[in-house]
């Protein structure tokens, strides 16, 4: 990661705005105007990982692919690594082989998108997505985090390749990572701003619509069971 980049310097480009959604604006992310990050030149079809039979990137065992690049630079993100487009290596036709392979597997439920920033490399993610709807209809499910808030993708002047995107999307992730709101006991997403959200309802009804499955912890689990665990050697004595 350039030097540089290691002493962000946030900014609001759409000051003045309303109506962004949940945790936006905020000082320790990059906030873009409607159309101000296109993917479409911004990409640089660069892959940072691909991991297979995963269970920690949604529901079920997933494959997971992280594309290059990202410029919300949220304070604290976890993949700062890669916030550079051209990091990784460039997307090729052996690993989406190996993804389409991976996918035909009948214990694997879905592929999911993450970054990077997804929503600003659809070159890539758009024709895939495409790919995996030809071959395994909705046998397969697509999940994808992003920086933006639906608000955000729903704005007037955005570029169409992020809707065209999310068309082929099951579950979104939304919202910045917020270190100031960060909680370990969210399901599939790092702070309260974040929420999970079902595409094809939220499409449908003009509005987010949280997913329908979503379910946080109440208690930290280890912390559960090592209660539970002395509990019962308790017992024992």
């Amino acid at each position: 990661m350039p030097e540089s980049w290691k002493q962000v310097k946030h900014h609001d480009f759409a000051a003045g705005e309303t109506d962004r959604g949940p945790g936006v604006p905020s000082e320790l992310t990059n906030n873009p105007r409607a159309g101000q990050w296109d993917g479409r030149r911004m990409g640089q079809r660069m892959v940072a990982d691909y991991k297979r039979f995963l269970m920690t990137d949604g529901e079920g065992i997933r494959c997971s692919i992280y594309v290059s690049g990202c410029p919300f630079r949220c304070d604290g993100c976890y993949n700062s690594s890669i916030w550079d487009f051209q990091a990784g290596y460039e997307y090729n036709q052996k690993l989406e082989d190996m993804i389409m392979d991976d996918l035909s597997q009948s214990f694997v439920q879905g592929l999911t998108l993450l970054g990077g920033e997804p929503l600003l490399n659809t070159t890539i993610l758009i024709p895939l997505c495409r790919k995996i709807r030809e071959r395994f209809g909705h046998t397969k499910d697509i999940w994808c985090w992003t920086g933006y808030t639906w608000e955000e993708l729903m704005r007037p002047g955005e570029t169409p390749d992020k809707r065209d995107l999310l068309d082929l999307i099951d579950i979104l992730v939304d919202g910045r990572y917020l270190k100031d709101q960060h909680d370990s006991l969210l399901q599939f997403r790092g702070s309260k701003n974040q929420r999970i959200l079902d595409v094809p309802k939220s499409l449908e009804v003009g509005k987010p619509v949280i997913w329908a499955k979503l379910h946080d912890q109440e208690r930290f689990i280890p912390e559960i069971y090592g209660k539970d665990r002395a509990a019962g050697e308790g017992d024992a004595s």
